[in-house]
């Protein structure tokens, strides 16, 4: 397509010359433009990747991914054994555990306090939480998790508690006495403490036997609902206005069948699809902001092209008078501009991905030599900044690229081909 005539004159249009400076310096900032473009959208959709994918792993590793709660929250699940038996025989379910969950008081032995959520729970079903079982942090044994209480890091941190400690839990009035409703305070010993990696639940969760918690609540013959895990928590659908789930979502309706009118099911995405809708709109419209810098750096490389056909007029002129076509001359221009649309893209995702590589070693220096924490824990969640790269997303990337630059080099290259050579050279 391409001759290697068009090949060696377009190179020697975009070696710099004296006289051609200010065309020179045009094109080495389209395509710095381009390369930080593609390079800093492969980084932001990379992270956003990242950051969605964590936020869901730890959301789904620390809480059930499907709840059946009562309607009667007062009252409780009754005969909740028998219920979790016949749900765990619904095909997809993996877990089904009798729990307890209040809002509570904590409270150590050194005068701090704060605002609990306490989860009851029985051991074995406990040790089915990976993030809990398995954290990214623990101290302490979790086989002892009987004979005491497993809290969050963020907890011990706030209450100044180590294993062995004793935490004070409070409840909210639930015990009727003739001087009114009083609440109930027990003592329990941290015989566990976990980081899930997640700040709100590090920061909240506290987990304490079944039959503890239901003696804490005042509740000894039932439960707050049921939790359930899925082999595949991402094909849960959300809960629409009457209760109802999508009808792709098999593990939901099959539960509806078996819970009855006294509960109702709530799952992970009910309580964060909002949040997790959110991200995905984010993501697509970063991507789209961020495009605007790659077209910003096309535009650069029109004004350097027309900048370049103005300049090589009399050349234009000359190679048209010895029979040079007008494809021939609009392919020169065509190589000209390509070129550092093709450069760029390359050198950016060739950076974009080192950089997503190494980002938690970037993140360290820069922490480092600036004294500040660029991804704090209680802002964003998480404990480190994540990125995974999609090959969709580095494709999707370079084609914006390479769109941008190749259209934006079509006008001056035609403009170039379409010169008459004879007003060319009239005044040459």
């Amino acid at each position: 397509m391409f001759t290697r005539l068009e090949w060696l004159i377009a190179w020697r249009y975009l070696r710099a010359r004296r006289k051609e400076g200010a065309i020179s310096i045009i094109s080495l900032f389209s395509l710095i433009g381009i390369l930080l473009g593609v390079g800093t959208l492969i980084v932001v959709m990379s992270v956003m990747n990242g950051f969605r994918a964590e936020l869901v792993s730890q959301i789904v590793g620390a809480q059930p991914h499907i709840q059946v709660l009562p309607v009667d929250r007062v009252e409780g699940l009754k005969d909740y054994d028998r219920l979790a038996d016949r749900l765990r025989e619904v095909q997809g379910i993996t877990r089904a555990a009798p729990r307890m969950e209040q809002t509570v008081m904590g409270s150590s032995g050194n005068g701090a306090a704060t605002g609990l959520l306490v989860r009851g729970i029985r051991f074995e079903d406990l040790l089915k939480i990976d993030n809990v079982a398995d954290p990214e942090w623990s101290a302490g044994d979790i086989n002892n998790f009987p004979n005491g209480i497993a809290i969050g890091e963020g907890v011990a941190n706030k209450l100044g508690l180590l294993l062995g400690d004793r935490l004070t839990l409070t409840s909210p009035p639930n015990r009727d006495t003739p001087g009114g409703r009083i609440s109930t305070r027990k003592v329990y010993e941290v015989v566990y403490i976990f980081r899930v990696g997640y700040y709100q639940f590090d920061n909240s969760l506290v987990f304490i036997p079944l039959e503890k918690a239901q003696r804490l609540l005042q509740k000894r013959d039932a439960v707050d609902g049921i939790e359930l895990n899925v082999a595949q928590p991402d094909d849960l659908g959300r809960r629409n206005a009457i209760g109802g789930y999508p009808q792709e979502d098999a593990v939901s309706n099959g539960l509806l069948t078996l819970t009855g009118a006294d509960a109702y099911l709530w799952n992970w995405k009910d309580s964060n699809g909002a949040f997790i809708s959110a991200l995905d709109a984010e993501r697509g419209a970063m991507f789209v902001i961020l495009s605007l810098i790659i077209l910003v750096a096309a535009l650069n490389i029109i004004s350097g092209l027309i900048m370049l056909v103005k300049e090589k007029g009399q050349n234009i002129g000359i190679m048209r008078t010895f029979g040079m076509t007008r494809g021939s001359v609009m392919r020169v221009f065509f190589i000209c501009g390509a070129s550092i649309g093709v450069v760029g893209t390359i050198l950016g995702v060739i950076g974009g991905i080192l950089f997503v590589v190494y980002i938690q070693e970037i993140q360290s220096v820069v922490e480092a030599l600036l004294g500040i924490d660029l991804w704090p824990r209680e802002v964003r969640g998480l404990s480190q900044i994540p990125a995974i790269m999609h090959t969709e997303d580095i494709v999707a990337t370079a084609a914006v690229a390479l769109t941008l630059s190749l259209l934006a080099t079509w006008y001056p290259a035609r403009r170039a081909a379409r010169m008459d050579p004879i007003e060319a050279l009239r005044y040459e």
